[in-house]
């Protein structure tokens, strides 16, 4: 549950950012159809994602490389010419600017329709991009043989959900914030976040250039994108600064009393009427609620990293117990098996290669003996964790009822008999497995 929880965090939280850091500065300087106009653009690289992904899934057709590097392409071009016009409006765009709700008019109307076709097209490229593996994750979600509605489904179902509920409701409450910065704060926030997703864009281009022989190979490119390729987190954690850079800065700016506010609000015609007054008081409120909401959010994904940092460490495997080798037999004391814990065994089969398996009683009559790897995940091994027997690779909990038989991420069956107070084990059967550990 928790992997996916987090890896649709990862992979979608800094776009819900980014889109949220656009949406609020097309409210301070566009005109009544440009929200209308990015809306579209992102239903629009949804859709085309969704299909993307489809074709993905369905066929051979689609190769990821290719496609990434083409929409990362337009959206670098974007974002370029998105940042021109936030800072270089044209003059005569800037004279000619329609009032609030109003249309554009002469030749301020090229000027905006060519802004909103510009923002609307990022934003379906960023969405086109980030999307498709989103799209992906529930086919997942059962593994071969397994039905969807297993348990296990279930939980990375809710993980999943619970990923996409912390992105909406994070980027939400960042759009509001925004709206309370001015638009220079607005402005610096934004182009720092678009100037550093463009530069994590060109590098990911350019390894595919350098993959595929495109472009030469150039030295100083090869050491930054490998540099770069380790350090995707400090990327995100960067994003995440920027967000709270913006959510302190609603704060703050929130810290002064509305009394100037209501005063103004108490001056004008419309304050005469005491619904009035109290609609702006309850304004005010949300206004502070949706800044505590935005700075909780930032935290709360600081949370979330140094638990994923937690959960994520790698597992250590229990150390290998004692066992006697007679013959072509291993010989395990029933003593040391009964309490019901997993118990784990090392063998040395031919080619020096060490295999291990492992042992836990079910009930009165039964053990569950198997290889310490499974047919999906291969040898990453099982340890226990509160009276459960899990994957290391895909933290699936296992059925210990149904250890000893084949199928789903159970361990490979191990046949073993009961002989003289000792589980007996023969060599043999370790040694047709042994290419499993290779």
């Amino acid at each position: 549950m928790l992997r996916y929880f987090f890896q649709v965090i990862e992979n979608l939280l800094t776009t819900g950012i980014l889109a949220a850091l656009l949406f609020s500065m097309i409210n301070k300087i566009g005109y009544n159809n440009s929200k209308k106009h990015a809306l579209t653009g992102c239903a629009a690289g949804m859709a085309a994602a969704l299909i993307l992904a489809v074709l993905r899934r369905t066929t051979a057709l689609i190769n990821r490389g290719f496609f990434n590097s083409w929409i990362l392409s337009f959206a670098i071009l974007f974002g370029f010419v998105f940042i021109f016009f936030l800072w270089k409006t044209p003059q005569k765009c800037q004279k000619t600017k329609p009032p609030q709700g109003g249309a554009p008019r002469n030749n301020a109307a090229r000027c905006y329709a060519i802004q909103d076709c510009v923002q609307s097209l990022l934003l379906a490229a960023l969405m086109f991009y980030a999307m498709p593996t989103i799209f992906l994750y529930p086919t997942e979600f059962a593994l071969p043989g397994e039905s969807i509605f297993s348990t296990s489904s279930l939980f990375k179902f809710i993980g999943f959900i619970a990923g996409l509920l912390v992105v909406i409701l994070s980027a939400a409450a960042l759009y509001k914030t925004c709206e309370t910065l001015s638009k220079k704060s607005l402005k610096i926030l934004l182009t720092i976040a678009l100037a550093l997703t463009m530069c994590s864009q060109a590098l990911v281009v350019a390894q595919f250039l350098l993959a595929r022989r495109i472009i030469p190979m150039i030295l100083w490119l090869f050491n930054l994108i490998i540099i770069t390729a380790n350090i995707t987190f400090v990327f995100f954690c960067v994003m995440i600064a920027i967000g709270l850079s913006a959510a302190l800065l609603a704060f703050i700016s929130g810290l002064k009393p509305p009394s100037s506010e209501l005063c103004s609000a108490a001056q004008s015609p419309v304050a005469k009427n005491p619904a009035a007054l109290r609609k702006v008081k309850a304004a005010l409120r949300v206004r502070r609620r949706w800044r505590a909401a935005a700075a909780g959010f930032v935290v709360s994904i600081l949370a979330v990293t140094l638990v994923k940092d937690y959960t994520e460490r790698e597992t250590v495997l229990s150390p290998a117990e004692p066992m006697e080798l007679a013959g072509d037999e291993i010989l395990i004391p029933i003593t040391q098996i009964e309490d019901g814990h997993l118990h784990r065994f090392a063998f040395t089969a031919s080619g020096n290669t060490e295999m291990r398996f492992i042992v836990i009683k079910k009930n009165a009559a039964a053990y569950g003996v198997g290889l310490d790897a499974c047919d999906i995940c291969g040898p990453t091994g099982y340890y226990e964790r509160k009276n459960e027997v899990i994957c290391r690779l895909c933290d699936v909990v296992m059925n210990i009822s149904t250890i000893g038989f084949k199928g789903g991420c159970n361990p490979v069956p191990l046949a073993y008999t009961l002989r003289d107070g000792f589980m007996v084990i023969e060599i043999i059967n370790l040694e047709n497995e042994k290419n499993r550990f290779k």
